[in-house]
């Protein structure tokens, strides 16, 4: 995809990246919660579930209007199919599903910083609730397009999903949730 050999490097991920990458981040920021701003249990459930929405509804307006986002130049048309549209042009490429880690990297330390900021001491709980809604949505992602599912639920995501790239991209841009295509009206009909 890009003449660069650096480029290509850097674009191309293993999907259990994310998963070995943030799972140990998350379960360390978890830890910290707990013992060093001394959250409880309670607490530290509560502030994860409020990062896990934060993440349902980040995945949505990305998808929505970043990577669908239609630019008129011609700079821009080619930075959105580097970002999204090569998904959608070869939606099965495995190496190519999920954010390369000198994209998610930087964002991860942002969205700290920002809920710092906000949230205080509730900071490292929150973001360990939003990583892990991204971390989820990097697999549920990765294995629509790769694996049959089983179960009702998983089904139901995968058609939805399918949906959004072979009939119709202007709907349904929840991948790991379609609650926010319900919420905005974006669900199929």
């Amino acid at each position: 995809m890009f003449e660069s050999n650096v480029m290509e490097l850097l674009s191309r991920v293993h999907p259990a990246t994310p998963l070995l990458l943030y799972l140990p981040l998350i379960m360390a920021s978890l830890y910290f919660a707990w013992s060093y701003e001394r959250l409880s249990i309670l607490s530290l459930a509560e502030f994860f579930g409020l990062g896990l929405v934060i993440w349902t509804l980040l995945e949505y307006i990305i998808h929505r209007y970043a990577f669908h986002y239609e630019p008129k130049s011609r700079l821009g048309k080619q930075f959105h199919f580097v970002v999204h549209g090569v998904h959608h042009d070869y939606p099965n490429d495995a190496k190519r599903l999920v954010m390369p880690p000198a994209v998610s990297i930087p964002l991860a330390i942002v969205f700290y910083g920002l809920f710092f900021f906000l949230f205080g001491n509730a900071a490292p709980a929150i973001w360990s609730g939003l990583v892990g809604g991204y971390v989820c949505y990097d697999s549920i992602h990765y294995a629509i397009h790769h694996f049959p599912m089983k179960s009702a639920i998983l089904n139901r995501l995968k058609q939805h999903h399918l949906r959004h790239h072979y009939h119709d991209d202007h709907r349904g841009y929840g991948v790991s949730s379609p609650f926010w295509d319900y919420i905005f009206g974006t669900n199929r009909k």
